[in-house]
């Protein structure tokens, strides 16, 4: 877990990143910004409040990878931060390939004492910031005030961001990253494209993935393999969504005696999983330690709902044996039966 509570700004250049798409350039600074003390805890909030979750990337150790390249020269030599940052501006102007990414003004920040899981590290900050908010300012004038109008950078978080700490150099850093739109597009250019980061393979990424093997096979290699109700599927989820929350560890076995049961569907599963790890280029553990963080992130992608037509509707939250699947020859139509004590 990250917390900044005690971390400080040491030196922080400002450049501006204009959309390369419609020629708008790049206008860099020569040297680290003067910040007054007021401005630095703006700052810092500005830089650090978003940065929450546990989800950790690593950048790829490429020689081509400017920007692990550039942060590297920066940790060991913290007199070219704006050489280096100025290095790094280039490199972001550059991705926009297809004039998609607004422009914006690009902040590269050496910070101390960010903590990661109570340790203590120095870190470079990179973010971008594409919107502006409009504001007014009054000032006092003689016997009246006068207003004017101006835009500045909304001081809640940076459209896009990332920490890269000074650890674990030799396998890419650790590094976090932030951005109000986390969609595919930003993605590419901002992760892929910008930083060419990977994610980190810790336990929250492998119970991301064990998650994810848990639905795809409920539904979709058990449906083709079985005879099984979406009612059964909705049960199996559940009881994923429980093994997950009320366990430390992740076992194989455990897991698909616990959850699947039945013999000839456990051989399905582990058939499902041999498979995909011979597709994919990280192979799933047979035992890990399960991520707190990555179960709350990933548990509503095994939400259990049956959709009936367009009409309804059903979640499931369990007691399997209350629900009954039936068909009407009289309408020609499926019906589901639910039994319960009491209507909330």
């Amino acid at each position: 877990m990250i917390t900044n509570d005690n971390a400080t700004l040491q030196e922080v250049v400002a450049h501006h990143v204009g959309s390369k798409a419609a020629n708008e350039g790049l206008r860099l600074s020569a040297a680290p910004m003067s910040v007054s003390s007021d401005a630095e805890e703006l700052l810092l909030r500005y830089f650090l409040s978003s940065f929450k979750a546990q989800e950790y990337y690593t950048l790829r150790r490429e020689e081509s990878n400017v920007v692990y390249g550039c942060v590297c020269a920066i940790f060991d030599r913290p007199d070219t931060l704006a050489e280096q940052s100025a290095a790094l501006a280039k490199h972001l102007y550059e991705q926009d390939a297809d004039g998609k990414v607004k422009g914006g003004d690009f902040f590269v920040a050496c910070l101390k004492n960010c903590a990661v899981d109570g340790e203590a590290l120095d870190a470079v900050g990179l973010f971008k910031a594409e919107n502006q908010e409009p504001f007014l300012k009054l000032r006092p004038h003689d016997e009246r005030f006068s207003i004017s109008a101006d835009s500045g950078i909304s001081v809640s978080k940076p459209d896009r961001g990332c920490l890269i700490f000074n650890t674990d150099r030799e396998n890419g850093f650790l590094v976090a990253i932030t951005g109000s739109s986390r969609s595919a597009g930003e993605e590419q250019y901002w992760t892929d494209g910008f930083l060419n980061a990977v994610q980190r393979k810790d336990d929250f990424f492998r119970t991301q993935q064990a998650i994810s093997l848990c639905k795809n096979f409920v539904t979709q290699r058990l449906p083709e393999a079985f005879e099984v109700t979406k009612a059964d599927q909705a049960d199996m989820l559940n009881k994923s969504v429980k093994f997950f929350k009320e366990n430390d560890s992740f076992c194989l076995d455990d897991f698909a005696q616990e959850v699947i049961a039945d013999p000839e569907a456990i051989k399905s599963f582990k058939s499902y999983k041999r498979e995909l790890d011979c597709d994919s280029d990280e192979e799933i553990p047979e035992q890990f330690g399960i991520s707190e963080a990555a179960v709350k992130k990933q548990a509503r992608a095994l939400k259990s709902v049956i959709k009936l037509d367009k009409n309804f509707h059903i979640y499931v939250h369990g007691r399997r044996e209350y629900i009954s699947r039936g068909y009407d020859e009289k309408t020609g139509l499926h019906f589901y039966q639910l039994f319960f004590k009491e209507e909330a």
